[in-house]
């Protein structure tokens, strides 16, 4: 596993806070983790569609001005 060596607090509705907290430990998850994989998983699919407009040599033309 990575280093863990940077933070970040956020801000959010106690209840959000709270509901959160407890779906993850009705499943026996640290809600911490779960905050990161999110995390992983959304910064991994935007770098995918990133690249996926910069396939084939550049970005795609619309047809648009043609």
């Amino acid at each position: 596993m990575h280093t863990k060596d940077a933070g970040m607090r956020i801000r959010v509705e106690r209840e959000l806070r709270d509901a959160f907290v407890a779906a993850c430990q009705s499943q026996g998850l640290v809600a911490a983790e779960v905050l990161r994989r999110f995390m992983q998983g959304f910064a991994d699919k935007h770098r995918s569609e990133q690249a996926a407009l910069f396939e084939g040599g550049g970005a795609r033309r619309t047809g648009a001005g043609r």
